[in-house]
């Protein structure tokens, strides 16, 4: 399955004429198609990898309900694809997330996190600049001894993520509680008519945003061209490129969109 935009690219910029796999599709406005279009590119949004929520919601509802206890003075969120989950969640035990959460304080792991939240009305406390990554989170979370209680870090993460941020938090003295808030797992089979275009080179660029997409862009597509430009994220999603076989063209040094876009642009 592939998703057509809508949107018409900018008749002049630094990507025009090139045509870019996008591997996950978003829930309303879409910061990186944004961006792509902006600069000329043609995105095409292929969904190598979607978001569910977790089979048995019942750990995160009760967890939700401890949230309006007041048993946690912190949240952590650390992907914007926890955001409608927990809305859902939410209105399903007859909450609302801006008001369940306006009694925490709420942390978000980079910029793209931090909009989505804002869009879901979520008043966002601390979102570090530069990479988004839980070390760059650590390295602006205030110190607990800085802190209120209930000196409890709530963190609604995905069946995937690394416990780097958990970790780090409770040796810094905090007590965490994580939560599996939603799982990824492979998009559709792409249609036929992708599978031949990506097979013959028709597409100038892919944009990996995490492990997965890399692992799913293999699994659901096969190997690339080999003038097709890969663009990693971050170093982790390189590495897991690299791991399965995929000849990484670019890094980008911003972990974000215009991040992304800017890689590529850079890599021509």
């Amino acid at each position: 399955m592939t998703l057509d935009t809508g949107l018409v690219p900018a008749p002049q910029g630094p990507l025009t004429g090139l045509r870019v796999l996008v591997p996950r599709a978003t829930e309303g406005p879409d910061p990186l198609l944004i961006a792509l279009l902006a600069a000329g590119a043609t995105p095409q949004v292929v969904p190598l990898i979607q978001t569910v929520p977790p089979e048995d919601p019942t750990e995160l509802d009760d967890t939700l309900l401890a949230v309006q206890a007041g048993y946690y003075g912190w949240v952590g969120i650390t992907s914007a694809a926890a955001v409608p989950v927990l809305a859902d969640r939410a209105e399903e035990t007859g909450l609302d997330l801006p008001e369940l959460l306006s009694a925490v304080r709420v942390a978000a792991v980079g910029g793209t996190t931090a909009r989505a939240l804002r869009s879901a009305g979520v008043r966002v406390d601390v979102v570090p600049t530069g990479q988004s990554s839980a070390r760059t989170l650590l390295r602006v979370w205030p110190p607990v001894d800085s802190q209120p209680e209930p000196r409890r870090v709530l963190l609604p993460l995905g069946d995937l993520a690394a416990d780097t941020l958990a970790e780090g938090l409770r040796g810094h003295g905090w007590a965490v509680d994580v939560v599996t808030t939603y799982r990824t797992v492979p998009g559709p089979m792409p249609e036929p008519e992708t599978r031949t275009t990506w097979a013959d080179g028709g597409f100038d660029a892919v944009l990996l945003t995490s492990g997965s997409t890399a692992r799913n862009l293999v699994d659901l597509l096969g190997a690339p061209a080999a003038d097709t430009r890969i663009v990693c994220i971050g170093d982790s999603t390189a590495a897991e490129a690299t791991r399965v076989g995929l000849p990484v063209t670019a890094i980008a040094t911003e972990q974000s969109p215009s991040g992304l876009v800017t890689a590529l642009i850079d890599a021509l």
